[in-house]
């Protein structure tokens, strides 16, 4: 399932877990607090789990927003944007 992982969290240390659970899940980092890409709906309730154990309710927030492919294909970006095909792991060679 295409997924956004989008969250607002106070503290670096909590911040750094929720940014390396996403990475972990195989989710593309797509702006700071932004992370996209496929993930089964199972592994979805995962990182909501994590997030409930890790973050301070009063202060933090994460968003999970499951997202069908053509709805994706819809998106409209203004200014500086992301690749798509490298947050849906479509690209299977990056060169730098």
């Amino acid at each position: 399932m295409l997924t956004w992982v989008i969250y607002d969290i106070s503290e670096d240390k909590a911040r750094l877990k929720v940014a390396d659970r996403c990475l972990d899940f195989g989710l593309r980092r797509v702006q700071k607090s932004v992370f996209l890409g496929e993930i089964p709906p199972n592994r979805v309730e995962e990182v909501i789990q994590f997030s409930v154990e890790i973050l301070d309710p009063d202060t933090d927030s994460v968003y999970v927003f499951p997202m069908c492919r053509d709805d994706f294909s819809k998106v409209r970006i203004v200014g500086l944007g992301f690749d798509k095909k490298m947050a849906l792991d479509e690209v299977l060679t990056v060169v730098i």
